[in-house]
């Protein structure tokens, strides 16, 4: 059976297309954390780039679809990595650059060759690109909060393999050129359109299943503006922002910062499994409880819809953990009322700034992931993060 190449691509456009329709629309329908938002301008851009392949394949000798769809193309990979640091908690400034950089760079180098560069202008960029980008993406699946999520493995198996193809196309490119039989039958656009379809399917299930785990549908739970106003739960930026201003200050006396991150890791399951009426008494209590069981001292704020955050400067390490297992134990013991029964898994990690550093989101990264080793933990339901790992507190 032979294929044509106008048909493959369209074919390859309408997949793609209406994947990243689907999760952008779910975007809209769930109170959405960073990763989410990002991993949308992801399929966004993937969009854009089968769509310019599109208007390519049905011109003759225009560049400018090449250029749009090459860099498109880095863009879409690069957002799938950004998504993962920023599910990940780490920083994102320095990343967001490079990609910046190498879109740039992959639609600049289609540009300055016009058309006498051919249907492989810039192809290098966009390939080396797409190396560092998969393969970056495909590293951060396997560390931090990613790590504990098999659905993650999944998209990290996915990514390395993207970036090993375009290692053999880039080499098979250079050594034997775009217009061998071999590149054409095993690197060819025809084997990048089954290729790419595949891959888009993978990545919009993973991090649909990934993105269901922090952000809950809408209607669920109560917007943040009202925890603020019920509860004294501050909205996430406000936190970090409270919290550079308590590091230094604290810094100045020499008294060490405590960072808690408090989590329920399954309350997406409970929704599932016993409803909207039950999830939305377990995530209230859950909710209620910490910022009751914390000192009344605390900056209690919103970390994603699983996940609250407490802070304030203490004494020592060891008044860290006292309150860190107040704070469980008065959350379990509210938790145990409400619910029919239904008691979530509930992690809480520390971090201290005498020990990670004194940078806001530093501190709330390692309490994050200290937090979700604690909820899978069978020695302790609290956990000490630091920058090696987390040592247990009994509790």
């Amino acid at each position: 059976m032979s294929l044509h190449l106008s048909s493959v691509v369209v074919i390859t456009a309408l997949v793609v297309n209406v994947s990243g329709i689907l999760f952008i629309l779910e975007t809209f329908l769930r109170r959405d954390e960073g990763a989410g938002r990002i991993w949308s301008v992801g399929f966004l851009a993937a969009m854009l780039t089968t769509l310019a392949y599109a208007v390519w394949a049905q011109s003759d000798g225009v560049w400018w679809p090449i250029a749009v769809g090459n860099a498109a193309f880095v863009a879409g990979t690069g957002f799938m990595w950004l998504g993962c640091r920023r599910f990940n908690g780490r920083r994102m400034m320095w990343a967001a650059v490079v990609v910046a950089v190498a879109v740039a760079a992959a639609g600049l180098s289609v540009a300055v060759e016009g058309d006498a560069g051919g249907d492989w202008a810039g192809a290098l960029w966009m390939f080396g690109a797409l190396v560092v980008f998969a393969g970056a993406g495909a590293v951060e699946c396997f560390r931090g909060a990613l790590r504990r999520s098999r659905s993650a493995w999944v998209l990290g198996a996915v990514l390395a393999f993207q970036s090993l193809y375009y290692v053999a196309r880039t080499t098979v490119f250079i050594v034997a050129g775009p217009e061998t039989a071999l590149f054409q039958t095993g690197f060819g656009t025809l084997g990048l359109s089954f290729l790419t379809v595949t891959l888009t399917i993978v990545a919009v299930v993973v991090t649909s299943v990934l993105r269901a785990s922090r952000a809950p549908m809408r209607g669920y739970l109560p917007p943040a503006g009202e925890h603020r106003a019920i509860g004294g739960i501050e909205p996430h930026a406000a936190f970090v922002r409270n919290l550079g201003e308590l590091c230094g200050r604290a810094a100045v006396r020499g008294e060490p910062v405590a960072v808690t991150s408090v989590r329920i890791d399954d309350l997406e399951q409970i929704f599932s499994a016993f409803g909207s009426e039950v999830g939305g008494a377990v995530g209230e209590t859950w909710r209620a409880s910490v910022r009751k069981h914390a000192p009344a001292n605390a900056m209690v704020a919103e970390d994603g819809a699983t996940g609250l955050l407490v802070a304030l400067a203490v004494p020592s390490s060891q008044e860290a953990r006292r309150q860190a297992g107040a704070i469980y134990r008065g959350v379990f013991d509210d938790l145990g009322r409400v619910g029919g029964g239904v008691i979530p898994v509930v992690g809480i990690g520390i971090a201290l700034s005498d020990s990670v550093g004194g940078e806001p989101e530093n501190l709330i990264r390692v309490a994050r992931e200290a937090a979700s080793r604690a909820a899978t933990s069978i020695e302790s339901s609290v956990l000490i993060g630091d920058a090696d790992g987390g040592a247990p507190v009994t509790q």
